[in-house]
């Protein structure tokens, strides 16, 4: 590992928390071996990494990767067009860029970077080629990789496509079960570096419950996400939630509860900017009986 490169993000993270030395190394070890780390000279131990990595607010491995991964530039480049093409739900871009390096060093030498290129191989499969079994298998061999004990917030995204197959699927409880399982596992991890994947969970449940026609439950999971998104001041999903909430009450015949619902969706579309559903919601508020 090159710890010169470890101690030097540290030191980087340190300055941008407004942390000294002496406050990053309290309860950890002396202000001396921090100064130590920082400057490459000492060999800090994984438990020492680990206590100094949660005061940082960043996982472990981020140093790991940092001191292992040689170009982590050029992978990060790559893993930063995976995740807009998969947000963008671009399977051909996914496609083209895993079979462009699943045979790149950088990823399979790596097993962090090889998981990342296998869960994204097996997003294509299924949404591109229609391979859900074959997805399955891709996914597990995934988390396979790094799984010990407890899941990190990776291997909960990954399983967060997993149960968007078999939603997509029709196999609900399947779906249900892997959601719920690993909204469980969140509980596990003392300080998520991303929110947003409570948020889709939650968000997940909601719409599988919505297809069973449990619509008051769906209700009560969009609830606790609003809840959650407002906690942590990240307006991903809000919308969403808040027009989900509405189309529960409109299948339940609630058109006053339903447009209230969805107007407030709307409004906070048009306040991020986001004008893919603006036309939608208002068509649809537009039908709806008079109340």
């Amino acid at each position: 590992m090159d710890f010169s490169a470890v101690g030097e993000k540290i030191k980087e993270l340190r300055k941008q928390m407004g942390l000294s030395q002496k406050d990053l190394s309290r309860n950890i070890c002396t202000q001396a071996q921090i100064s130590k780390i920082e400057k490459g000279e000492v060999l800090p131990l994984s438990s020492t990494l680990y206590l100094i990595a949660m005061r940082l607010g960043v996982d472990v491995n981020y140093f790991f990767d940092i001191g292992t991964t040689p170009r982590l530039d050029y992978v990060d480049e790559t893993f930063r067009q995976l995740k807009a093409a998969r947000r963008h739900t671009d399977y051909e871009t996914i496609k083209q860029i895993v079979e462009a390096e699943e045979k790149n060093p950088l990823f399979i030498h790596h097993k962090k970077n090889h998981q990342h290129l296998l869960w994204h191989k097996a997003i294509y499969m299924y949404e591109v080629n229609h391979q859900l079994v074959q997805a399955i298998e891709v996914i597990d061999q995934a988390i396979a990789l790094t799984f010990d004990r407890f899941y990190t917030e990776r291997e909960i995204e990954i399983y967060i496509s997993k149960g968007i197959f078999y939603y997509e699927d029709g196999q609900l409880e399947k779906a249900l079960t892997i959601f719920k399982e690993n909204c469980k596992a969140l509980t596990h991890i003392p300080h998520l570096q991303d929110d947003t994947i409570k948020s889709r969970l939650l968000f997940n449940i909601a719409k599988a419950l919505t297809e069973q026609g449990k619509y008051e439950s769906s209700i009560s999971y969009c609830k606790e996400g609003i809840d959650w998104v407002i906690q942590k001041d990240n307006l991903y999903l809000f919308a969403h939630f808040h027009y989900h909430i509405g189309y529960n009450y409109e299948l339940q015949k609630n058109y006053a509860q339903a447009a209230s619902y969805m107007k407030d969706a709307l409004m906070i579309f048009q306040l991020v900017k986001d004008y893919r559903y603006i036309d939608y919601i208002q068509d649809k508020l537009k039908s709806f009986p008079e109340n």
